[in-house]
């Protein structure tokens, strides 16, 4: 299922920022796409690994929305035991590449010589 406008609001989005943050909306979505980027083509197992502390149950549903979104691509190979793979789509490596900015301004924040921000 398609990532749906928030409850209450109107339809449509305010802004592209708003559509963006209904497609990577929660802890686990950024981190999944981060892992797909450095690791392309990656089996369910795999990524589980590559994340630690995200549930299967977390993981299944968040591949489902973002592949219903557009940002991931589901390959099942028809093989005895199956094999399914994902990957990133070319909305979802455009998607990593706006959200490098981000990494950036996150990374200095927390290796920067001014880390230690008053209270």
């Amino acid at each position: 299922m398609t990532t749906l406008n928030r409850p209450g609001t109107p339809p449509g989005h305010v802004c592209g920022i708003d559509t963006a943050m209904e497609v990577i909306g929660g802890k686990w979505k950024v981190l999944l796409l981060w892992a797909l980027h450095e690791h392309p083509h990656r089996r369910f197992g795999e990524l589980r690994r590559l994340l630690p502390g995200i549930t299967e149950k977390v993981l299944a549903s968040h591949l489902r929305e973002m592949e219903a979104d557009g940002v991931v691509h589901r390959v099942s190979y028809e093989e005895v035991p199956p094999r399914v793979e994902y990957s990133l789509t070319e909305d979802g490596k455009r998607l990593n590449a706006a959200l490098e900015p981000l990494a950036a301004w996150g990374r200095e924040r927390t290796t920067g010589p001014d880390t230690a921000r008053p209270a």
